[in-house]
């Protein structure tokens, strides 16, 4: 079932309760950036709790400039974002993380050390904080490898240190701007799979941004597919299968969806 969104004035959208089930909200939202460049246009989205989004689109439709924005790193320039109902990350009380394109590692120190510097940054006592490195570690396959240093992996290894790097604060919400597009297609399914259980687990919001039609039908509870520059939201798909193991790729729902996102895709450029 393909659910259209519509825009929404601004004044219709009131702000949420702080224990409102929508954990992150872009309501209208407007970015131009100085160099003129307009990447987002009334953009209106609602992340609910325990929802796994995929963000699709046409390459620079503003993707990655919305996920910014639910971090708390990028402004709009009209319209405003809502954490939990309040105007910024730390009044929510919300913990956020971020995992982005590149691993982003430390090279001169171990993987375990990369891991725990969220930790370190915040003051957090080192038996405590090395006690959630292990655990972070061992979620993410790499218990055996905190003293190793990031030279000493595979890409995909690097990629789930990141991942850990950002488990290890322990967050509400967790952000991902297409972190396996640079990995090959083996690796990357194992990660995706991985990624799922993780969300399944430790019951994540998870906001993911892909290129990849297979990527988001397999990972996602819902795709939203925006259009071309100034993006803005074309439709919202939901995916309300619950088994995702291998055998969903090979399954006729699977192929639905697929063929469904990607007349989609084509029509929002």
């Amino acid at each position: 079932m393909l659910m259209q969104a519509l825009p929404i004035p601004v004044q219709s959208l009131p702000s949420l309760p702080p224990d409102a089930a929508t954990v992150l909200h872009a309501n209208q939202v407007e970015k131009t950036y100085g160099n003129g460049t307009h990447a987002l246009s009334r953009m209106s989205l609602r992340i609910q709790r325990g929802d796994f989004v995929s963000l699709l689109g046409p390459s620079g439709c503003g993707k990655s400039t919305l996920l910014k924005m639910f971090a708390g790193l990028e402004s709009p320039s009209h319209g405003h974002v809502r954490w939990a109902g309040f105007d910024a990350p730390a009044k929510s009380g919300l913990k956020t993380a971020m995992v982005f394109q590149e691993a982003t590692l430390m090279p001169w120190t171990t993987v375990a050390a990369n891991v725990r510097l969220p930790l370190d940054l915040h003051g957090v006592p080192r038996a405590e904080a090395d006690v959630r490195v292990a655990t972070a570690l061992e979620q993410v396959g790499l218990g055996a490898f905190g003293k190793s240093y990031p030279r000493e992996l595979s890409g995909g290894m690097q990629m789930r240190a990141s991942i850990a790097r950002a488990l290890v604060t322990e967050p509400d919400v967790l952000l991902m701007d297409e972190p396996f597009g640079a990995l090959d297609e083996f690796t990357r399914n194992k990660l995706d799979a991985d990624l799922r259980a993780l969300w399944a687990a430790r019951g994540l919001t998870v906001v993911f941004v892909t290129h990849s039609i297979y990527e988001a039908v397999f990972l996602s509870s819902r795709v939203v597919m925006m259009a071309a520059r100034p993006g803005r939201l074309m439709a919202d798909v939901p995916l309300d299968e619950a088994d995702r193991s291998e055998s969903y790729r090979l399954s006729p729902a699977f192929a639905d969806h697929c063929r469904e996102l990607s007349a989609l895709l084509m029509s929002a450029h």
